[in-house]
């Protein structure tokens, strides 16, 4: 699944960069929207997220394109495989800014982990 976002001034750090923060809450949200559509009825909460390296400042007025597909299942988890792009829409060239793998887990309405679904895709 492809998501774009738009780097505004209110993403950025003092320095003028994309603060880390919401590049973070991006990819976790984006994560669990993915996961979500995959395993409909399953409720996820976010577990873990296996690592955490910017490989490039962004600036504001940059487009991000992430890229998430499933790259896991156990029997109460998936995990999800999240790439950040940022896009020079003057080449129409892109860079990779960021990886991750997102963990999530299934609960239940007691707050449990609970198997997936039979036959959940």
């Amino acid at each position: 699944m492809d998501t774009f976002k738009l780097v505004r001034p209110e993403h950025l750090n003092h320095y003028g960069y994309l603060f880390g923060g919401f590049l973070l809450k991006w990819v976790d949200e984006i994560a669990w929207i993915a996961a979500s559509r995959d395993h409909p009825g399953c409720r996820f909460v976010t577990v873990a997220m296996n690592s955490v390296e910017f490989h490039k400042g962004v600036h504001q007025g940059t487009v991000l394109r992430f890229n998430s597909h499933e790259h896991q299942r156990g029997r109460t988890s998936v995990q999800y495989a999240v790439s950040a792009f940022a896009d020079d829409l003057e080449s129409g060239r892109e860079e990779p800014i960021f990886s991750t793998c997102v963990t999530f887990v299934n609960l239940d309405d007691e707050g449990n982990k609970t198997a997936l679904p039979e036959g959940a895709d």
